[in-house]
């Protein structure tokens, strides 16, 4: 049995979560009532964790969905009333664009080849929104923030949604750059699939509410004006995720504890050893040669030939690899570099890299 998971996600278990689920489950807290003074409190907890870890402004809203899949759904749903303008990098920014054409949007979308990234002279049409993927995990490509800020400053009126499954918590984000980001639990966080949090502002509640007022469906139970009037009560429109909520407030206390700066640090550290022992490798090379768009938190291998061998090579060890994404499944492995990956577990994936010679 494997003892380190770098796959992207599902991805490790943070190293509390198990002692956490085992004291929920002694204090029923599975099956409490999301109407109930203790669910509130949880929901609580987990909101103002997040808005400190993440240094979340006031003016955003928390609110909680079932996957970050969905949230695709609701930000199209919710924030477009004709258009929308995606760039797509990679399997999963392409799924978002996929989302906005399967529900009649006239979306439009700006390509990049696998690997490759954007530059902030990046065209975009005049559009209600601009889908962003801020990391693509299939592909291990990130949005450099300056990029962020460019299409932010040309491009005032529209609404700008960012993809940050596979990075957050890891970036600091300027919140006054867009208007909506989002991610799912299962990776970053370390925590059991099954939960997404959108954090939306103002401008974002207000469309939604424009569009319900013009008789535009904005969807049914997780309207965004529904989602956000619970949020105000630290419920939730449907029975949610309980222990999902209860888990991500116990772990990013205890993120807060041990201070975003160091999971920051730490998360830079791994990168650059995997980075270079990649760069350095006869045999192996990584598929992002840009520096500047190289993401931190999933980093992709081109393995060719030899990717069943070093994967089985890895498991030996006790460590297990992400299979490629796609057409590249069998010729690349993927390592996610979340907070749950000790900078011990990198430096003996690194070492076993490094050893490996086919």
């Amino acid at each position: 049995m494997f003892k380190t998971n770098f796959t992207p996600g599902p991805s490790q278990l943070y190293v509390t979560t198990e002692d956490h689920a085992r004291k929920a489950f002694k204090e029923l807290i599975p099956s409490l009532s999301h109407r109930s003074r203790q669910f509130e409190e949880i929901s609580r907890s987990a909101t103002e964790g997040l808005r400190t870890l993440l240094n979340i402004p006031g003016d955003f809203s928390i609110v909680f969905t079932g996957s970050a899949t969905e949230i695709w759904e609701r930000i199209i749903q919710n924030l477009t009333e004709h258009t929308s303008h995606h760039l797509v990098n990679g399997a999963f920014s392409q799924k978002f664009y996929d989302t906005a054409v399967q529900l009649n949007r006239k979306a439009t979308v700006t390509n990049a080849d696998l690997g490759k990234g954007f530059s902030e002279s990046v065209a975009i049409p005049s559009t209600e929104l601009i889908a962003l993927t801020h990391n693509e995990t299939s592909t291990g490509v990130s949005l450099p923030l300056n990029v962020v800020s460019r299409i932010r400053e040309t491009n005032p009126e529209a609404l700008i949604a960012v993809d940050a499954v596979s990075s957050l918590p890891y970036p600091d984000f300027d919140f006054s750059q867009f208007d909506s980001v989002f991610f799912s639990v299962q990776k970053g966080f370390g925590l059991p699939a099954g939960l997404g949090v959108w954090i939306i502002n103002q401008r974002c509640i207000a469309k939604a509410e424009q569009l319900l007022a013009k008789g535009i469906s904005i969807g049914s139970y997780h309207t965004l004006p529904s989602l956000v009037s619970m949020a105000k009560k630290n419920q939730t429109p449907e029975t949610p995720n309980v222990l999902g909520i209860y888990l991500l407030g116990k772990v990013v206390e205890d993120m807060n504890r041990r201070g975003i700066q160091t999971i920051r640090r730490e998360t830079e550290y791994k990168a650059a050893i995997l980075y270079q022992a990649l760069d350095a490798h006869p045999l192996l090379k990584a598929f992002v040669t840009e520096p500047a768009v190289r993401s931190k938190t999933v980093v992709v291998a081109d393995c060719g030939q030899h990717t069943e061998a070093l994967t089985n090579h890895l498991m030996k060890k006790g460590m297990l690899p992400g299979d490629g994404y796609g057409t590249h499944k069998k010729t690349q492995l993927r390592f996610a570099n979340f907070p749950a990956h000790s900078k011990e577990q990198y430096e003996l994936l690194v070492d076993s890299i490094q050893e490996f010679n086919g």
